[in-house]
């Protein structure tokens, strides 16, 4: 097996092993849904939310907290995995963008917010 076919089968377990492991927990996800809804919040590359925009206190400490719960998530499939936890984080990222309901926000390689 090469080398190329054999990464890819790792960000494959890697990402399968993810599982959408940086869902919210419970309560979390309607005030997420929420404020994603209206702009407030989008995803990042690094699989991390953000604020868009200067969004209320209280919007900021639900990203700070989501983004602890899915750090924890992503630090736990590294060390399963063995993968860097920037590439964990890059692949949950990408699935988490590709994700996204049209309208939302995501963060464009650029560093741009911008509607999807």
């Amino acid at each position: 097996m090469t080398a190329r076919p054999h990464r890819l089968l790792a960000t494959l377990a890697l990402s399968l092993a993810l599982g959408f492991a940086a869902a919210p927990v419970a309560g979390a996800a309607d005030a997420l849904s929420t404020a994603k809804a209206a702009g407030q919040i989008g995803e990042r590359p690094d699989g991390l939310l953000g604020p868009v925009g200067s969004p209320a206190p209280a919007v900021n400490a639900l990203i700070e907290r989501i983004n602890a719960e899915r750090l924890v998530r992503y630090r736990e499939a590294a060390g399963r995995s063995g993968r860097p936890l920037a590439e964990v984080q890059a692949v949950a990222g990408l699935k988490l963008i590709e994700a996204t309901p049209t309208g939302q926000y995501v963060l464009d390689a650029a560093g741009r917010w911008r509607r999807k």
